[in-house]
């Protein structure tokens, strides 16, 4: 990535959340091996495909597990906030969904500023910014609270709630410390704003921010070391890091992979990169969908739980 940005190539990264694997393709437009979307700029045409399928009738069925299997790592996790090994911890679900579709077609249909497909592997269609660089600038948009835009006085109630401020104020704080590993001059330019997402369940609204700092001059030659540097992502990890990961790794029960990890776009100027979340994988058994959210000591077991499966869909 470093020789890359220095000589101005275009590359595609992909990164997994425990950092024992991942990818580098250079030239990433003329290739088909592994495809992907970032903000407009993507290896496929697919109006043809979308044109060769009916989306009006496709089958998606989900299945949750047991509240009472989730809550057995929601106490795990718990425990250790109350110990003091965590003030806020990223706890994920794994959902085994039945559909007609397969992730090519997900992928294509899916209605997303950031999309990438592994074939056979995973299909992640991403709404959320891990980094942006551009112009000796670095940019983050943490995205933590998320509710069901049909609750009467969805907004106002999001904002207000307790829980989902101390969370998000958490997290703000962790990646303005994270920005500041790399870069001077850090500043949260919009604290808190709104977006709507749209999906084949329902309308929900994710609450973000966004932080800015300012780059050496040499940056371009360091693009590499940047992004490996703020690495796992914070806003799908917690606070502090070390302890928090820890944690994560005795209440979940496998590896993550490439869920949570990042991945990105350099197009010889700029990079555009993305969590992996909003993620189904392929398996032995058939596709799981994965999805979480932020604890804190004051979440609540059912909130918790209902938001890590509100999270199960598709950006249709």
């Amino acid at each position: 990535m470093n020789d890359a940005g220095g000589k101005k190539k275009p590359f595609l990264f992909g990164v997994d959340f425990e950092m024992k694997e991942g990818f580098f393709i250079a030239d990433p437009l003329s290739q088909r091996d592994i495809l992907f979307y970032v903000n407009g700029i993507g290896n496929f045409d697919g109006i043809d495909f979308l044109q060769s399928i009916n989306y009006n009738d496709y089958q998606f069925e989900i299945f949750p597990e047991e509240l009472t299997e989730y809550k057995k790592r929601f106490n795990r996790v718990m425990s250790g906030l109350k110990r003091g090994e965590s003030y806020l911890v990223n706890l994920t679900i794994e959902t085994p969904l039945k559909t007609s579709l397969n992730l090519k077609e997900i992928f294509f249909h899916s209605n997303s500023d950031y999309r990438l497909l592994i074939p056979d592997k995973f299909v992640c269609f991403s709404p959320e910014c891990f980094v942006k660089i551009t112009d000796g600038k670095i940019y983050t948009f943490p995205m933590k609270g998320t509710i069901d835009a049909s609750v009467p006085d969805a907004e106002t109630v999001i904002i207000n709630d307790e829980k989902e401020t101390t969370e998000h104020n958490t997290i703000v704080d962790l990646l303005r410390n994270d920005i500041s590993r790399v870069a001077h001059r850090v500043q949260v330019n919009r604290f808190r704003y709104i977006d709507e997402i749209q999906t084949n369940r329902s309308k929900i609204l994710q609450v973000s921010s966004e932080i800015e700092g300012t780059l050496s001059t040499k940056y371009i030659s360091e693009i590499g070391d940047i992004i490996f540097n703020l690495l796992p992502a914070g806003s799908v990890s917690g606070a502090p890091k070390e302890s928090t990961l820890r944690l994560i790794r005795e209440s979940e029960s496998s590896c993550r992979g490439f869920y949570t990890g990042v991945a990105g776009y350099f197009d010889g100027a700029n990079l555009d990169s993305f969590v992996l979340i909003r993620f189904i994988e392929q398996n032995e058994e058939g596709l799981v969908f994965r999805s979480g959210g932020g604890i804190t000591a004051g979440s609540e077991l059912n909130k918790e739980y209902s938001e890590a499966v509100q999270k199960v869909y598709l950006p249709f």
